[in-house]
C-alpha cells in the first residue's frame, strides 16, 4: 500500500523477541468506520515506471468465501492475547515482520511505513491472531519502487495456510477459505470484520481498479480460520 500521505508507524518489532507486559487493547474501532479507513488510508499508488503496469493479481470468482459457519466445538481452542510478531504465507513467498498499528488521534487506522516493502501491520483494535474473534493484518500491495509484501495476496487459493508467529512464541496457523475484492463504495464491513465466534484472520491489502488520481478503488480481503497451533 503506498500512499500519497505519510503514515505514522507504531511499535515495529525487532528481529528478536522481547519480554514485556502488555494489556489487551481496550479501544475497539467501530467496524463501519474501520471499513472506510482501510479503503482510504491504505490506497496505494503504483510506481509509474511501466514495469508493473499489469497490476497485482486479483481474486478469482471461485475463491469467494464460503458462507457456512464453523461451530465453536469444531475449531481449535482459542489462544490468549499475544501480539503478532511475524506473518508467513508460503504459497506466495511472504515472510515478513509485523508491527503494531492502531488508531491515530483522529480515529484513523495507521498503516506500516510505505517505504518498507516487506512489513505488515497487526491492527491492535481487534483481537490478536488466535484469540476468539477476528484478527486483522494489513500490508502494502506496492509502493513507488514496485511490489510490496502483499502484492500477490489476490492469487491465494482456498486451502492455503497463513502462519502468524506471536510474541509468546506460539504460531497460529490459519487456513484460507475465501479471497475476495471489494469496492470501496460497497465494502461489507460487518461481514469482513464481524466476530464469527471462533478464531479467524483477515489479511487485507489494496486491489481492484487503479487510477493515478485516486490509487486503487478497493481492497483484497483474505478470509481464514484457525486450524492449528504450534
Amino acid at each position: 500500500m503506498s500512499s500519497s500521505q505519510p503514515f505514522e508507524a507504531a511499535g515495529q518489532p525487532s528481529g528478536e523477541f522481547e519480554e514485556f507486559e502488555e494489556e489487551r487493547p481496550r479501544r475497539r474501532a467501530p467496524w463501519g468506520v474501520m471499513a472506510l479507513v482501510l479503503l482510504t488510508g491504505l490506497a496505494l499508488i503504483r510506481n509509474g515506471s511501466g514495469e508493473f503496469d499489469v497490476g497485482p493479481p486479483q481474486p478469482e470468482s471461485a475463491a469467494a468465501a464460503d458462507r457456512a459457519p464453523v461451530k465453536a466445538e469444531d475449531a481449535p481452542v482459542p489462544l490468549t492475547f499475544s501480539p503478532a510478531h511475524r506473518v508467513r504465507i508460503k504459497a506466495i513467498r511472504v515472510d515478513a515482520p509485523v508491527m503494531q498499528v492502531g488508531l491515530d488521534a483522529e480515529g484513523w487506522v495507521d498503516a506500516p511505513p510505505a517505504d518498507d516493502p516487506n512489513l505488515a501491520g497487526w491492527f491492535t483494535g481487534a483481537v490478536s491472531p488466535g484469540e476468539k474473534g477476528t484478527a486483522v493484518v494489513v500490508g502494502h500491495v506496492d509502493n513507488r519502487q514496485g511490489p510490496a509484501v502483499f502484492y500477490s495476496l489476490g492469487s491465494l487459493k482456498k486451502g492455503a495456510r497463513v502462519e502468524v508467529l506471536r510474541q509468546d512464541r506460539r504460531t497460529a496457523v490459519f487456513e484460507v477459505y475465501g479471497v475476495e475484492v471489494f469496492a470501496k463504495n460497497d465494502f461489507p464491513g460487518h461481514r469482513v470484520y464481524g466476530n464469527k465466534g471462533v478464531p479467524e484472520l483477515r489479511v487485507i491489502t489494496c486491489g481492484g481498479g487503479f487510477s493515478q488520481q485516486s490509487g486503487y478503488d478497493g481492497n483484497v480481503v483474505v478470509f481464514a480460520r484457525l486450524v492449528d497451533v504450534r
